[in-house]
């Protein structure tokens, strides 16, 4: 194997691994099925094998029209991007509302490490509940919360009842971090899931970086309780449109050459039946239930208000504790582990920014008011955007041009060469922030490296995800749940972050930060070395297989 990485001896295919030379437009799960029953898209697209396969039901999510499920992916997106700004929306006012609450800055900045720390907790409850009884119920609770959890925060007189609000709703917050990621499985082709990602990462990117640049002339203008003001306000207006318009997207599908074979089943019966008896048949069924050229009985289109159910039933038969302890076991395995460090530390230490950037910009030398201060947050919004325009393509070509050097052969580990770019990009970041602080340099030399930071969060994002699901594309709804026990990390940095500067100054606390990061950034090339056999051991090990996988 070129370029470093090390063959495996035990496996002729490890799982990741792909002859790029013998792809067909056959998805790599039905290669076994005959071409001719596989069924297509429609329109432009009437040559792409859909994948995956969906049934004949009009139930079905993935046959529902292309409007209906936009509807839901910009219902669910708003929800999302309303939830990135909750979090960081209140930095640029907390010098005055930690006055106006009577504490300090520090204590006030602790209330943002608890709202963390529920969602990091919850994320492992609400998640894999919504996988055993579906996502609907589950949204539908997280709006229910949001909603009320900034009424509760705006109508708040004291830390105390502040601090409750706050980690309320961060018990809300938790699913919008990866169910959305799973609705768009749910209800979309794989040839259709890019741009809906991009389309949700856009509302999660507006929110955050957006929220503390809008909240900044909320606060300067109408007083800091306003911002919660308005999230009740927008969540109010969601939460009737998720209840009505989104509707359950979880689905108990059968496997392909099941359906196949209950078609054939149906053809077979049906030209053994006299025209008498199909006629009669026919009569009853209707009432009942529609057909499909097939011959395939399916159940009747729900109705709109049966499609307003909050319950409709389990969607696994696999216990729940094993749901639960999923995302643990599959933490520890190297790509999720790695995608954890690299992913969970880069964020936790942007975080960092919007907790300490109230006190370092209202103060001397920059004497920023609080709309200045919410401005900053127009850097990061540019370089991440650009970010996110850049690493896509450029994560894409990499892949490709390694594998035709490779004879044809795509090995995942070709995601991770990005890599070297993000962390020059961090150490620009990290490292010039804490030195233009320190020397008191013009105030554009900070804010652009605070952009430069969340820049390097961007680039790495496709190397990250992109690796996870190449090397554990069955169990990425697991390995997202558990690369988002970050927000434990996050909890432990932001409780204590505002003391520690306070007490070494921002150019210690930078630099240590900045060492981290490196550090992290530094743990991929072992992964590059030995990512294909971690690969082989994993496939290898029949316990985990059997225990991570669907009964």
């Amino acid at each position: 194997m070129p370029w470093g990485i090390l063959e495996d001896n035990h496996m002729d295919f490890v799982p990741g691994t792909i002859i790029l030379a013998d792809q067909s437009d056959v998805p790599e799960e039905y290669q076994n099925i005959e071409r001719d029953l596989l069924k297509h898209g429609t329109g432009k697209n009437s040559h792409i094998i859909l994948s995956p396969q969906p049934t004949d039901s009009p139930n079905d999510p993935l046959n529902w029209p292309t409007w209906r499920k936009d509807v839901i992916l910009v219902i669910v997106g708003l929800s999302a991007g309303v939830v990135g700004a909750y979090g960081p929306m209140l930095s640029p006012g907390f010098v005055e509302i930690s006055a106006a609450l009577g504490i300090t800055v520090n204590t006030l900045s602790q209330a943002t490490a608890w709202v963390i720390l529920m969602i990091g907790l919850s994320l492992f409850v609400l998640n894999p509940l919504a996988k055993k009884v579906g996502r609907r119920p589950v949204y539908v609770l997280s709006s229910v919360i949001m909603l009320t959890g900034s009424i509760w925060g705006a109508l708040s007189k004291d830390y105390s009842t502040f601090l409750g609000s706050r980690i309320w709703s961060g018990l809300g917050m938790a699913p919008f971090e990866v169910l959305v990621q799973c609705t768009i499985a749910d209800i979309y082709y794989v040839h259709e899931r890019a741009t809906r990602i991009a389309v949700w990462n856009m509302f999660l990117l507006c929110g955050i970086s957006g929220g503390a640049l809008i909240a900044g002339y909320i606060i300067q203008d109408q007083g800091w309780q306003w911002t919660l003001i308005w999230c009740a306000i927008i969540f109010g207006a969601l939460l009737p449109l998720v209840v009505l318009f989104v509707p359950e997207t979880a689905y108990r599908r059968q496997s392909y050459e099941r359906q196949l074979a209950a078609r054939r089943a149906a053809r077979d019966m049906k030209s053994e039946t006299s025209e008498k008896k199909e006629a009669t048949s026919e009569q009853e069924e209707n009432a009942n239930v529609e057909t499909v050229e097939t011959g395939v009985v399916t159940e009747r289109k729900e109705t709109f208000l049966q499609s307003l159910r909050l319950w409709n039933g389990i969607y696994t038969d696999t216990p729940l504790w094993r749901i639960f302890l999923r995302p643990m076991v599959v933490f520890f395995y190297p790509a999720v582990l790695w995608g954890f460090l690299l992913y969970g530390i880069t964020l936790s230490w942007i975080v960092t920014f919007s907790v300490v950037n109230a006190v370092i910009f209202t103060a001397p030398p920059y004497n920023f008011s609080v709309s200045e201060t919410g401005l900053i947050s127009l850097s990061p919004f540019i370089l991440t955007l650009v970010g996110e325009i850049i690493s896509g393509p450029m994560n894409d070509w990499i892949c490709m041009y390694l594998a035709k050097k490779n004879r044809g052969i795509y090995e995942p580990e070709f995601r991770l060469p990005p890599i070297f770019i993000s962390c020059l990009v961090g150490v620009a970041g990290f490292f010039g922030f804490g030195a233009t602080v320190h020397f008191q340099t013009h105030w554009s030399g900070p804010v652009l490296c605070f952009g430069l930071a969340n820049m390097s969060l961007a680039l790495s994002n496709a190397s990250v995800f992109g690796y996870i699901i190449d090397s554990h594309k069955e169990l990425s709804e697991e390995a997202f749940v558990a690369i988002n026990a970050r927000n434990l990390l996050t909890f432990g940095l932001t409780y204590f972050v505002n003391d520690w500067l306070a007490k070494d100054g921002v150019l210690k606390v930078f630099n240590v930060l900045g060492g981290v990061f490196v550090a992290v950034n530094f743990l991929t090339i072992p992964l590059w070395i030995f990512g294909k056999r971690f690969r082989s051991f994993i496939a290898r090990n029949k316990t985990l297989h059997k225990f991570m996988n669907e009964d």
